[in-house]
């Protein structure tokens, strides 16, 4: 049978002496015990409701892509033929707005996306409904869908300025070499039917066909309007890097197009 001895006075005050004294077993406990406390408040903050969690994201979401589309790419919709087999109709593209902010310039054999220089395309049919209008017209402004006014084009570039650029037959020469296209449309030459040229690019300017060049309006049918059928380098948006959509059409073109 054990018995329990009482404890003499030393005993009892040494236990004490341990539990109270600094560094001892019970203050560690309590440090512990106020670490956790004030880990748990900062981890208790109270989060932020939906209704402005939701509207933050989506904020940030469009500045993103404000940000995408103004500098680094964005996207057009192929509305023709005229550059088929390279690039179909519907066929969505990524052009890179980033080489023309780092110097870039277009050269021959480049496909480009640019603004109308004038009356090339006919007029653009208007959304008579307010709602989907202005709903379309800030998508388009901030780059999840493709331009709505839709006047751009996209042609390769042939020659830029002071070149020579002239066809005759079946043979396309820039500066009197003659130019290989092997990206033609199947069927296609490089003049299909129409002779022109000399013409001599004016500076700052580039002349452009369509790969299909049998189905293409370009620089050869605007050679009474502005610049001669040419295109100023400041209406060219940029290079055409890639088609993203549909999947099945994907193609990578290269920084700067090929």
């Amino acid at each position: 049978m054990a018995v329990n001895l009482p404890e003499t006075p030393s005993e009892a005050e040494g236990r004490a002496d341990s539990s109270a004294a600094p560094g001892g077993r019970a203050e560690a406990r309590r440090r512990a015990r106020g670490g956790r406390a004030r880990k748990a408040r900062r981890t208790r903050r109270k989060p932020r409701p939906w209704w402005i969690e939701i509207p933050a994201m989506i904020a940030v979401g469009l500045t993103l892509a404000l940000l995408i589309k103004t500098c680094l790419l964005q996207v057009f919709t192929i509305p023709s033929g005229s550059m088929e087999n390279t690039l179909r109709i519907g066929d969505r593209v990524g052009v890179n707005k980033l080489a023309p902010l780092t110097g870039w310039e277009p050269e021959p054999g480049q496909p480009v996306v640019f603004k109308d220089p004038g009356d090339w395309l006919p007029p653009q049919p208007v959304d008579g409904n307010p709602f989907t209008n202005a709903l379309t017209s800030a998508l388009s402004f901030v780059g999840l869908v493709p331009p709505k006014d839709d006047n751009y084009l996209v042609k390769r570039v042939i020659a830029t300025g002071g070149q020579t650029v002239q066809c005759t037959g079946t043979t396309l020469t820039v500066n009197g070499k003659k130019v290989d296209e092997p990206y033609l449309h199947p069927g296609d030459d490089s003049c299909a039917g129409l002779d022109f040229g000399p013409v001599t690019v004016p500076a700052g300017h580039i002349w452009v066909e369509g790969d299909h060049r049998s189905d293409s309006a370009d620089s050869r049918y605007h050679r009474s309007g502005p610049g001669g059928g040419a295109v100023p380098v400041g209406n060219v948006v940029g290079p055409v890097s890639a088609v993203v959509w549909p999947l099945n059409h994907f193609d990578w073109f290269g920084w700067v197009g090929r």
